[in-house]
């Protein structure tokens, strides 16, 4: 089995961290690729971030297909591009947010999450709503630090993020808690061992659901929103996604 994980960002760090994550909780036998876009944003932070890297990731899908990828994951908790990477491929492609949520809620009836920045806890508590997880969620926490601070402070990030989720462990009323990026995708043992809560954390969370998708022989539906985009013109930068046609 061919896993392709997918960091929407270009900070060649943090998919090295991702795709070290992603290795060490695969199964024998499951073979792990980590990418990134050749261009785009150093981290994401907005949803601006969201829109420029979510091309990104469509070109890393379509890269994939060549390659006969069997699941994708993409490594971002804003699930960038997600629904329209769907569209192009019958392979399982899961981001990390939806894949976080449920598993948080297969271990709690109630989970926290901990993510970077207020602001992309704003998106998080719309992917919430989104994917039908709000009433398990009773609240989303900032450590309010930078993204790259996960590369580049790493011992004060990680003090920061234990802090505000032993708040939430006190406060909240939770079971578990959801580390809301996938800079975060190499601490779970450590803050779950600091906390003593169950910590869920996206990355390797999608790995083993992509897993059991195709496992179970279970693709990508391509009946309705889902199907493949009609192949239609494009031009300027995007002439290369015109006249798409699938590859399997």
């Amino acid at each position: 089995m061919h896993i392709r994980v997918i960091n929407p960002n270009t900070t060649a760090g943090m998919t090295a961290t991702i795709g070290d994550a992603a290795s060490r909780i695969a199964a024998p036998g499951t073979r792990i690729t980590a990418t990134q876009p050749a261009s785009g944003p150093v981290s994401i932070e907005s949803h601006f971030d969201e829109a420029i890297s979510a091309v990104g990731v469509l070109d890393e899908v379509l890269a994939g297909e060549q390659a006969e990828v069997d699941a994708y994951v993409i490594a971002c908790f804003g699930d960038p591009g997600l629904l329209a990477a769907r569209e192009l491929t019958r392979a399982p492609v899961i981001g990390i947010a939806e894949a976080a949520f449920h598993m948080a809620t297969l271990v709690s009836t109630r989970f926290s999450i901990v993510t970077t920045l207020g602001r992309t806890g704003i998106i998080a508590e719309h992917l919430l709503e989104q994917y039908g997880f709000r009433h398990h969620c009773r609240r989303v926490r900032a450590a309010e630090i930078p993204v790259l601070d996960l590369e580049e402070n790493g011992d004060a990030a990680l003090a920061r993020i234990i802090d505000e989720c032993r708040r939430a462990r006190d406060e909240d009323g939770i079971g578990a808690i959801v580390l809301g990026c996938g800079g975060m995708a190499d601490l779970t043992a450590t803050i779950s061992r600091e906390v003593g809560l169950p910590v869920v954390e996206g990355v390797t969370a999608a790995v083993k659901l992509a897993e059991a998708l195709v496992g179970l022989g279970l693709g990508t539906s391509k009946h309705g929103d889902l199907a493949f985009p009609r192949p239609k013109p494009m031009t300027g930068q995007f002439e290369r996604f015109a006249h798409l046609i699938p590859t399997r």
